[in-house]
C-alpha cells in the first residue's frame, strides 16, 4: 500500500494590522482568492486528503479550511499541531512519522522556509522557494508513516497560483 503527502505553504497573508502578532495574521485578498483556486485544482486532479494537519497560525488554518472545502474534506476534522509552526523540518518529520497508518493521504499546511526544505529533502526536488499557496504532491511506496525518513518520495505534482502550465516544474 502506498502513502501520499500533500505539502501546502499557506496562502498570502495580510500585514495590514501591524499590531497583530505573527500567529494571528489572516489571509489577505490575494490569499483568499488563491486558496480556493488551488483547492479546486487539487479536486480536479482527483486529490482528496484523508487527514489535514495545519499550523496553528491563523493564515495556515484559513488556508487549510478553504482547501478542505474545495476538496470535500470536512473542515471540522482539520487538526492543528504546534510542530507545524516554525519547528523546522525535523519537527515536521517527527510529527508526520507519528501519523496513524490508517491515513493514506495526508496534507500538511505550514510555512516557509521549512516547507520548501521539507519538499526538497523528501523527494530530491530542487525548488528554491515554494510560493505562497504552492502545493506539492509526493507519493511513497511504504506502508507506514514511520518509514518517511528512510523512503524517498516521488514528486507527482507541484503547482502554485501563478503556474500557467500543467508541468510539475
Amino acid at each position: 500500500m502506498s502513502k501520499t503527502l500533500f505539502l501546502v505553504r499557506h496562502a498570502k497573508s495580510s500585514w495590514k494590522d501591524p499590531s497583530l502578532s505573527d500567529r494571528y495574521r489572516p489571509l489577505n485578498k490575494r490569499g483568499r482568492r488563491n486558496a480556493p483556486d488551488m483547492g479546486g485544482r487539487l479536486a480536479l486532479k482527483g486529490h482528496q486528503p484523508d487527514l489535514i494537519i495545519s499550523s496553528p497560525a491563523k493564515r495556515a488554518r484559513m488556508t487549510a479550511k478553504i482547501i478542505a472545502k474545495e476538496t470535500g474534506y470536512d473542515k471540522s476534522e482539520i487538526m492543528t499541531d504546534e510542530r507545524m509552526y516554525f519547528s523546522g523540518v525535523g519537527g515536521m518529520l517527527t510529527m508526520l512519522e507519528g501519523v496513524d497508518d490508517g491515513y493514506q493521504k495526508v496534507m500538511i499546511v505550514g510555512h516557509n522556509p521549512a516547507m520548501t526544505s521539507l519538499m526538497n529533502n523528501l523527494c530530491d526536488a530542487s525548488v528554491d522557494n515554494m510560493p505562497t499557496c504552492a502545493v506539492a504532491v509526493i507519493d511513497y511506496n511504504m506502508t507506514s508513516w514511520s518509514a518517511l525518513r528512510s523512503t524517498k518520495g516521488d514528486l507527482q505534482d507541484y503547482d502554485f497560483p501563478k503556474n500557467t502550465t500543467n508541468s510539475k516544474f
